[in-house]
């Protein structure tokens, strides 16, 4: 009967390893392309999406979309909640090229965008956003977005360094849009609206 414990030839030994290490850098480099390219973990180091998204909150970002919406010639839905880096005005004042930001799309190319009255009105007509959870503060004038452009706010309309402040973002400095919430835990899930207190009532956003 052959002997199961009997240890293998140097040559089987060193050929088991060779695999072993070959197969362990496979599933490294797919990890490394996937969050390159496909997939990639972020953290929420301000309130600026606050109630949305709290500080401290880790999200994943998917990435494709940018790439298919640029090939497809189409442009991010308004209401999405996009990852970027920042725009050549905010570089100028100190921010690294690198560093990603997070905001929600308002404006598309062609929108007409004003803020009066605490509402914010898009071609004309105000805008029920039921993610912030009070009366925008400050007034802005009509803005037209321009060409390959968007034009992002915080939900935090009150506390968020955004286009109100900088201008247009463009659409080539978007990294991808944030999907996923994976911690806290009891938060876990698809980034959706949050349940607050709507200028005195409550409302359960989904």
């Amino acid at each position: 009967m052959k002997d199961l414990n009997k240890e293998l030839p140097p040559e089987d030994k060193k050929s088991e390893q060779t695999s072993y290490w070959r197969g362990l850098l496979l599933w490294v480099l797919l990890a490394l392309l996937l969050r390159w390219q496909v997939i990639e973990p972020r953290w929420i180091p301000s309130g600026s999406m606050l109630p949305t998204l709290q500080i401290q909150d880790r999200v994943l970002i998917e990435k494709i979309s940018p790439r298919i919406n640029k090939i497809q010639k189409k442009h991010f839905p308004k209401e999405k909640i996009v990852v970027f880096h920042p725009p050549q005005v905010l570089i100028e004042q100190g921010y690294e090229a690198k560093t990603a930001l997070i905001k929600r799309v308002v404006g598309v190319p062609g929108d007409k965008l004003e803020v009066h009255n605490g509402s914010l009105i898009r071609n004309g007509k105000p805008i029920n956003e039921d993610w912030i959870e009070s009366p925008i503060a400050y007034e802005m004038n009509e803005i037209i977005v321009p060409k390959s452009s968007l034009w992002v706010l915080g939900d935090n309309r009150n506390n968020s360094l955004d286009s109100h402040i900088w201008g247009p973002l463009p659409e080539e400095n978007i990294i991808g849009t944030a999907i996923w919430r994976y911690w806290p835990l009891k938060n876990l899930g698809p980034i959706r609206f949050p349940t607050h207190q709507k200028f005195g009532m409550t409302t359960t956003l989904r």
